[in-house]
């Protein structure tokens, strides 16, 4: 029997696999059915609107003073290979199983159920703890800026990270807000989007251009300095790496730039969340390849560009670690373009929390059609056609832990979490190219399995340089999760209730 002739369902229990066709036969139910609104353009402004964020701002002059100097460039350059690893077993994916859920999904058509499950338990907990680690970032910098401006909130209103604080009420509004618009229509969320990522931009663009004037030669020499060991960490501080192996990460050298690299990564998160908008696509086989894509290339190019002007314009060791790249345009007596970056980060952070607001929503939905969790929350909006009532209630619980929530260790698990689904989707093209080699692929990732084995493993090191702590957290969520999937998933699954053997 040939493989297009084999049953959906070829194999049973927990990890029994859903059809392609069967997936994209549910997003044509009336009922459970996504609206069909966005381009590749549209799709590139979602993955520069989600990665383009406090990193830029931020990280990369950490990174240059603490691991790997004026290299830093470099490191984000390494830092997105591994992304563009990932990126190409995402594309061909999204254009092959064009269905909301992103690795979810794609995991549920190639690995089977429970892997599936997992996968999305895991999208959940890194899409929602991301949201609300964001908004709070882009309360403290609003709060700034209004502080210049002589408005003061009450302290009890400025969250838990301030002194007497109690409630984050900017980030717990922020949310809400933007619950709002996604509920009314994914249109309208790329509209917004598309006019704040240019704003987001176009900051990045005068910081690159006006850096240029003041960028000094000395300061990068040297240009990869002489490695450091760092002080060894212990217990749950010390990378996984370190715990098992012994091995310690440098700082500096040629190896600090793969030190460097492991932290810098976490500014590329965000692309995979535009795999989540494939089934609100056009023409997804075309559209999606060149939006994840397109985002990736266009924001390494603006991170390396970033680093090499922060790290010319003041001397690597002499960078400040909580705003550096803000704090070399005040040493260079330029303090304008420090309010100028202030503004930007504030601005990029409102579509970083829209989008991924907007990918959580859509594996809780993909998961919901599935049967997987409540069928409740799998019903679309009849005028505006989004999946209003996971949106609702997810953007009122992450509002009220934005609001409750202070920035900590917690946003080392959305860092997991992505690396996690870049494994699995890996794994899933080499699985779904053996057993569909019949399928339909617009979009075929390169040199398989070479390149996905590759993948694997580049995010398989960059997880086992995470704490212990961290990897000590994601296993008691993924434990929890495996309990409610055997409790309520197994039992109320669509596929499972339809029989091996048939169609639902």
């Amino acid at each position: 029997m040939s493989t297009d002739q084999q049953p959906p369902q070829a194999r049973s229990g927990m990890f029994r696999t859903k059809t392609v066709e069967q997936s994209i036969r549910d997003t044509e139910e009336p009922e459970h059915a996504l609206k069909k609104s966005l381009s590749a353009w549209d799709l590139t402004v979602f993955g520069v609107g989600v990665i383009i964020g406090t990193g830029i701002f931020v990280l990369t002059g950490k990174v240059a003073k603490e691991n790997a100097g004026p290299a830093t460039a470099l490191a984000f350059v390494a830092a997105g290979i591994v992304c563009a690893l990932a990126a190409l077993c995402y594309a061909e994916f999204a254009s092959t199983v064009p269905v909301a859920g992103s690795a979810y999904t794609f995991a549920y058509a190639s690995i089977g159920e429970l892997p599936a499950w997992i996968i999305g338990w895991d999208l959940v907990l890194e899409f929602a703890l991301g949201t609300a680690v964001v908004a709070v970032g882009w309360s403290g910098y609003v709060r700034s800026l209004m502080d210049n401006i002589g408005w003061h909130l009450p302290a009890a209103l400025q969250g838990p990270d301030v002194p007497d604080g109690t409630f984050d009420i900017l980030a717990f509004l922020l949310v809400l807000v933007l619950t709002v618009i996604l509920v009314l229509g994914m249109k309208l969320s790329a509209r917004i989007t598309a006019l704040v990522v240019a704003i987001k931009v176009t900051v990045v663009m005068i910081v690159i251009v006006a850096g240029l004037f003041f960028i000094v030669g000395d300061n990068y020499s040297p240009f990869i300095p002489d490695s450091v060991t760092p002080p060894a960490g212990s217990g749950w501080d010390a990378p996984l790496v370190q715990t098992i192996f012994g091995y310690e990460p440098t700082n500096f050298g040629v190896m600090g730039i793969f030190t460097a690299a492991s932290v810098v990564f976490f500014a590329f998160i965000g692309f995979d969340v535009v795999a989540t908008a494939a089934e609100e696509t056009r023409l997804p086989q075309r559209d999606m390849p060149r939006g994840i894509l397109g985002s990736l290339f266009i924001c390494t190019v603006l991170y390396v560009a970033v680093a090499l002007v922060v790290t010319g314009m003041q001397h690597y060791s002499q960078l400040s670690v909580s705003a550096p790249l803000a704090d070399a345009f005040k040493a260079t007596g330029h303090p304008f373009f420090a309010g100028v970056i202030s503004f930007g980060a504030a601005v990029g952070l409102t579509t970083v929390c829209l989008i991924l607001l907007l990918g959580q929503t859509r594996v809780f939905f993909a998961m919901s059609r599935d049967g997987l969790l409540p069928r409740f929350f799998s019903v679309t909006h009849p005028r505006f056609r989004t999946p209003y009532r996971p949106t609702i209630l997810l953007g009122v619980i992450i509002a009220i832990v934005a609001g409750f929530t202070s920035i900590n260790e917690l946003a080392t698990l959305v860092n997991i979490g992505t690396l996690f689904a870049f494994v699995i989707v890996a794994f899933g093209v080499m699985v779904l190219r053996r057993s569909r080699p019949d399928l339909p692929r617009a979009f075929r990732t390169p040199w398989v399995p070479v390149l996905p084995i590759v993948s694997i493993a580049a995010s398989f090191w960059l997880m086992l340089n995470l704490p212990g702590e961290t990897w000590f957290r994601f296993a008691v969520w993924m434990v929890v999760g495996i309990v409610v999937y055997f409790l309520y998933g197994r039992g109320h699954s669509r596929l499972g209730k339809a029989g091996p053997n048939a169609l639902y």
